[in-house]
């Protein structure tokens, strides 16, 4: 421990509380007790913390480097986070030379299996033998997150900081390596470096370890408090989504449906979508089940008729037998039916089920009457091997110690119903196959791009195998109507022009050469383009391809021409895609049902979109980091073919 004040000896005082029973050496110019300096150390430690001041903090990390130091945590901020730190921050990586360092600008980290505890403030982790592992990039967040009372034991708690040298996902993959690590919670600000997320995520696809995370910067204002707090690029929302989808880590929204989430995953591993079960001494609770469930597509396995019939023999005629199930009170308190009732929910297709219940205040309420829940639980469990979850409406209605029994015996305790359902729809909602080990294409581009406009970008994607409109240019109104004479009816739009529709630069369906030269005319455009109309017209679709810097090449589809804006009609996937991917993604869309033929209008021709899907794709891979950009808006899709009708690309010259 190098360093003085309160935040320095509660850094001390910590290892004592944790239980860390080895040599502990505190350094300081005038400390009673303490090493006067880290040459007078009488060995290479194995871990250090640094509290001392940023300029401090580069020369301690040069004496510790040369004195051969395990690795050392760096408390001070003001480094590559602040407009001045640059210098600094290099300054700190070449002091430090080989040696690890996490941090700067962090607390550090807790490790509740070997009882060691490098961190200058409070935290509410205890010694565990195993349990999950926890990193952010925010320190408040990461003791905040210590403080949980809902039974998910923390193995590891850390912060990375800025990451000058060590990333977020670097320490990651060195702890799911540890078998007493059963699954891994990540608060991102920024991916940091790509090809590190990459290689975390094929360890622990390999170890069957799940990766829950919590992404922040999905609004404007969160990318800019990204950028100011920790100097990582924060990226679109929908790459982060679209590139996690792909690596197979599971996103949640809140720090709430992090917890949730993180315990499935310490009891029962990676888990493949499915139906789930719920069921309820009440009516208003199955409603609220049922609702919060399909507002999130979580989908409730239907009964089968082997269920139906044990149900009406354990609890009579009187009650509705359905999923999610009311099962009222008649058995309550009768502990081996209950557990029965249980069991047959979760003796059917549902891949969990959830008991929904709320325990009274202790404080206020004679509790005995609902220790048959838990006891029940218990039982059903022991007679499946699905997952069975107690799960409350209010996240207090679940006191701890009910926590830490249900967690012991494999039953998952589950706090709030929104929370619960939201990590129940990422868990088991419907996803992509993960696919940790396809390449992934990382963008490159530099400031200087130019704009490939729709003559040009059609004529790269035409090379490219992609189906364009016959066309021709013209020079002036006149030469416009010449040519447009053998391509009629035509559509002209006015070259050089951005968003051309919004200012008048597009006329449709012109069916004679007086109404081109009358069209351009009005246009007063110097150049124009001219192409012939698509006489079997169908759907309008959007294709876009974009460099997102931190999350790779993202994919849109979505509705196009004049529905894109209005109808925000999307979805995102990473670059490259698989057909099988792209036809899945073609189905999420709200204007899907017009491709597969709407009230007797003719269905699309589907392969041709992901046909021309996977060129526009083949196209960004090869050019190797140099398109920042390419859209095809719309793509127009008949019965025949996907025809470009308009595109655009911005890439290196």
């Amino acid at each position: 421990m190098i360093g003085g004040g309160a935040w320095c000896r509660s850094v001390i005082d910590g290892l004592h509380r944790i239980g860390f029973d080895g040599p502990v050496w505190h350094v300081h110019p005038v400390a009673e007790g303490a090493f006067r300096s880290i040459a007078d150390l009488p060995e290479a430690p194995d871990a250090c913390f640094i509290g001392v001041n940023r300029t401090a903090t580069i020369e301690c990390l040069r004496d510790l480097s040369a004195k051969g130091a395990g690795g050392a945590v760096c408390f001070a901020s003001g480094f590559a986070e602040t407009r001045d730190g640059g210098v600094l921050n290099t300054a700190l990586l070449d002091a430090a030379g080989d040696m690890a360092v996490v941090g700067p600008n962090c607390y550090g980290f807790v490790n509740a299996l070997d009882k060691v505890a490098l961190w200058p403030d409070v935290h509410g982790l205890i010694p565990v033998e195993s349990g999950v592992a926890i990193l952010t990039q925010s320190s408040n967040i990461a003791l905040n997150l210590s403080m949980q009372r809902r039974g998910l034991p923390i193995a590891f708690l850390g912060t990375a900081g800025n990451q000058a040298q060590t990333g977020l996902s670097q320490i990651a993959h060195s702890l799911i390596q540890d078998p007493r690590i059963t699954a891994l919670g990540l608060h991102i600000e920024g991916v940091g470096e790509l090809p590190a997320l990459q290689v975390l995520m094929q360890a622990a696809h390999r170890l069957g370890k799940p990766v829950i995370a919590l992404k922040s910067g999905r609004s404007e204002a969160a990318q800019t408090a990204a950028l100011s707090h920790t100097a990582s690029l924060s990226g679109s929302d929908a790459g982060a989504t679209a590139l996690f989808d792909r690596l197979g880590i599971l996103r949640v929204r809140s720090l709430d449906a992090l917890i949730e989430a993180l315990k499935h995953a310490h009891l029962y591993g990676p888990t493949a979508p499915g139906p789930i079960a719920s069921l309820s001494c009440s009516g208003g609770e199955a409603s609220l089940m049922a609702d919060g469930g399909d507002a999130r597509g979580v989908v409730f396995a239907p009964l089968t008729d082997a269920q139906d019939m044990a149900l009406k023999d354990v609890l009579g005629p009187l009650v509705t037998r359905a999923n999610p199930l009311d099962y009222h009170t008649f058995i309550w308190n009768d502990a081996p039916k209950m557990a029965e009732v249980y069991a047959v929910m979760a003796s059917g297709p549902a891949a969990l089920t959830a008991i929904v219940v709320d325990f009274p205040r202790r404080d206020r309420c004679i509790t005995d009457a609902w220790e048959c829940v838990e006891e029940a639980a218990m039982l059903a469990s022991q007679r499946t091997d699905k997952p069975i979850a107690l799960l409350t409406s209010l996240s207090e209605s679940l006191p701890e110690d009910i926590c830490g029994r249900l967690m012991r015996a494999g039953v998952l305790p589950l706090h709030g119903l929104d929370a619960a359902l939201d990590a129940l729809a990422v868990i088991y909602g419907t996803r992509v196959e993960a696919d940790p080990d396809r390449p992934i294409p990382i963008p490159s581009v530099q400031d200087t791009l130019c704009v490939r406009d729709e003559a040009l970008a059609k004529a790269i994607l035409e090379r490219c195998g992609l189906n364009v409109p016959r066309h021709a240019l013209a020079a002036s109104p006149e030469e416009a109507g010449q040519v447009a004479e053998s391509l009629l009816p035509v559509a002209l739009k006015a070259r050089g022009m951005a968003h051309k529709t919004e200012v008048g630069g597009v006329r449709l369906g012109l069916d004679s050469v007086e109404a081109v030269i009358g069209a351009a005319n009005a246009m007063q455009s110097s150049s124009y383009y001219i192409e012939e109309m698509i006489p079997d017209g169908g759907v309008e679709l959007l294709l876009g391809i974009i460099a997102d810097p931190a999350h790779g090449y993202v994919l849109t589809l979505g509705a196009g021409g004049v529905l894109t804006e209005l109808w925000q009609d999307t979805c995102h996937l990473l670059v490259p895609a698989t057909a099988l991917e792209i036809d899945l993604a073609l189905d999420t869309l709200r204007i899907a049902p017009l491709l597969d033929g709407y009230r007797g209008t003719p269905r699309c021709q589907r392969a041709t979109v992901i046909a021309a899907v996977l060129k526009v794709q083949d196209y960004v891979v090869a050019q190797a980091g140099r398109v920042a950009e390419i859209e095809i808006n719309p793509l127009i899709v008949t019965p025949t073919r996907a025809v470009v009708a308009d595109a655009l690309i911005r890439e290196e010259p």
